[in-house]
């Protein structure tokens, strides 16, 4: 039988829960994010309040319209959705928040919902690979003088970005080489650490060479040399295979030789993805890697791909980027294999070789 104490119970409970709704809706109303100062809004959202007004205003077309008094203002939905890629928080943590006040469901339907509408507008026009003689020209002319290395519009790498066990029947497949869950995202930068090109979709157990080879950036680069262009090429580490547009690093180089003196350059010139990854995951820490993404594979990889819009932005905005400080949740995938590698790309490297050494 049940007591007189359990119904009170459920009554209080009911009543502090009501209570505590109107007390976010107060809240919700009477929010004004942009009254924070400059830097405690960068710190907060990582946009500036111009960057953030402008991807609002990029959003608000294809958010769902507000219905009910009570319904979350888009500018909350966003800020919700930023403070959860800014922070790597939980839901509940990210609606408690004093400028957001949400409920962990609401917080949960509008992030899934902004995910979406900004993976859809926002990704197509922040991250695109380098297709205009200028910009390639710009990439080139930059590394060169800053490197000594030619040619190279882009550098590429791997990283993995931890996510929470999928379901049983697919967890095998995102398992990786260090023993947890991720996706394995392929990422291509500029000198300026943009991100040009990500692949955020595959598995946690597969290697970057099959990501690459299984690419539409490879399909897009064989296409260019075939109909002719020449001395334009992405730079990756030994973990991907050398072709004639991918120039990797010679293997077992003796120290003091020319292909040495190569490898050194190429370093130098491939760090740029290495900092430009750093800068992305400590920018958005939900893919730091210090917690795991708690969602399916499909939205951790959406996650991953407008974080990278989202980082974008951040440059065109001039907004100042995070010290990278090493960390034991980064990971990149560049563990060497041996591979047969292209003869007329093993001659374009060579050649690239001498022109280093003169």
């Amino acid at each position: 039988m049940l007591s007189v104490g359990n119904f009170l119970s459920e009554d209080e409970d009911e009543y502090i829960q009501n209570d505590l709704n109107v007390r976010r809706k107060i809240l919700r109303q009477e929010s004004n994010i942009f009254s924070m100062t400059d830097s405690q809004f960068v710190s907060y959202f990582r946009l500036s309040k111009d960057a953030f007004k402008y991807v609002l205003g990029q959003i608000t077309p294809d958010l769902r319209n507000r219905v009910k008094s009570t319904s979350v203002p888009n500018t909350l939905k966003l800020a919700a959705t930023m403070r959860i890629l800014a922070e790597g928080s939980y839901q509940k943590g990210a609606g408690n928040d004093f400028n957001v006040s949400l409920s962990q469901s609401s917080v949960s339907n509008v992030f899934r919902e902004c995910i979406e509408v900004l993976h859809n507008k926002l990704c197509p026009n922040w991250i695109s690979f380098p297709t205009t003689e200028e910009e390639k020209y710009e990439i080139k002319e930059h590394l060169l003088q800053n490197t000594g290395f030619p040619g190279v519009i882009g550098c590429i790498d791997g990283t993995h970005i931890k996510i929470v066990a999928p379901r049983m029947e697919e967890r095998f497949k995102y398992l990786n080489r260090k023993g947890f869950y991720s996706l394995n995202v392929t990422v291509v930068c500029d000198h300026k650490l943009r991100i040009r090109y990500i692949s955020s979709h595959h598995h946690g157990s597969v290697h970057d060479s099959l990501v690459w080879n299984t690419s539409d950036l490879k399909q897009h680069m064989k296409e260019n040399f075939d109909n002719g262009e020449r001395n334009t090429w992405i730079l990756g580490d030994a973990g991907y295979p050398l072709e004639k547009f991918l120039i990797t690093p010679f293997r077992s180089a003796d120290e003091g030789s020319p292909e040495c003196r190569f490898n050194k350059i190429h370093s130098k010139t491939r760090n740029i993805v290495e900092r430009a990854i750093g800068v992305l995951k400590n920018r958005f820490r939900c893919i730091l890697g210090a917690r795991q993404l708690h969602y399916t594979p499909d939205i951790c990889g959406k996650v991953t791909a407008v974080c990278a819009a989202l980082h974008n932005t951040c440059i065109h905005f001039k907004i100042e980027m995070p010290i990278v400080n090493a960390n034991p949740y980064f990971m990149t995938d560049s563990n060497d294999v041996e591979m047969n590698d292209d003869l007329n790309a093993l001659d374009i490297r060579s050649s690239i070789m001498l022109s280093l050494s003169n």
